[in-house]
C-alpha cells in the first residue's frame, strides 16, 4: 500500500471558504443539507479532517477521533470531516456509503462530500487522514498528524492533535513541533491531481 505524507500547508493562512453537502445533516440543527465554513463562525477552534471510508489509516484513527470530537465540542471546538475521494472509481467512498458510515459510527460531526475536489485542492490536502486546526479567527494554527501510531503499530490516541488543541485553547497559539500526517493518498479524479499532490 502506497503511503503519502501531508503537504503541511503554511501556518497563518486563512481557512478557504466552502459549502458542501453533508452525508449526515441530522447531526446538528442547521436545518438544511449543506454545511459551510461560516456556519461555525462561533466555534473557539475548528478542526478539519480530510478522511474517507476505505483507507486503513483513516479507519485506524476513527474511533479515537470520534471520542476526541465529543470531548472537545464541550469546549467550543467544532470538528468537520471531509471526503474528497473520487466516488466513481472508489465507490466505497460514495455519498451513500459516507452516510451509512456516519450513521454506523454515530459521528458527532458533519461528514461532508467534496466531490469536485476543489476544497481538498484549496487546503492542499494530500492524504487520509489529514488534520487542520484553525483558531477563532480561522487562521491555520496546526496541520499534520493525529498521533504517532499507525495501523500496524499502536492504538490511536490523538496525542499530537490533543496537544495542539490544548495549547490553542489555553494560549491562543500552537508552539509544539508539528509533524506531517501519513496515510493513503487522496483519490483524485483522472486529470485532476493538483500540483501540491
Amino acid at each position: 500500500m502506497a503511503v503519502t505524507e501531508s503537504t503541511m500547508m503554511e501556518l497563518g493562512q486563512e481557512a478557504p471558504s466552502f459549502t458542501l453537502p453533508a452525508a449526515n445533516p441530522e447531526v446538528d440543527d442547521r436545518g438544511d443539507e449543506q454545511r459551510s465554513l461560516e456556519d461555525y463562525a462561533d466555534a473557539e477552534a475548528l478542526v478539519l479532517v480530510f478522511t474517507c471510508n476505505h483507507c486503513p489509516y483513516a479507519q485506524h484513527v476513527e474511533e479515537a477521533m470520534i471520542d476526541m470530537a465529543r470531548e472537545y465540542q464541550e469546549n467550543g471546538v467544532q470538528f468537520l470531516a471531509i471526503c474528497s475521494n473520487d466516488p466513481e472509481n472508489y465507490p466505497e467512498d460514495s455519498f451513500e456509503n459516507m452516510a451509512e458510515r456516519a450513521a454506523a459510527k454515530d459521528y458527532p460531526f458533519p461528514y461532508l462530500q467534496d466531490e469536485s475536489q476543489e476544497v481538498a485542492t484549496a487546503y492542499q490536502a494530500a492524504c487520509t487522514p489529514d488534520f487542520y486546526v484553525f483558531d477563532s479567527d480561522r487562521t491555520l494554527a496546526y496541520r499534520g498528524r493525529f498521533d504517532d501510531t499507525r495501523p500496524d503499530h499502536g492504538e490511536a490516541h490523538g496525542g499530537d492533535l490533543q496537544e495542539a488543541l490544548e495549547e490553542l485553547l489555553e494560549s491562543g497559539t500552537v508552539n509544539m513541533e508539528q509533524k506531517p500526517s501519513m496515510g493513503c493518498n487522496i483519490k483524485w479524479k483522472p486529470g485532476q491531481k493538483p500540483a501540491h499532490a
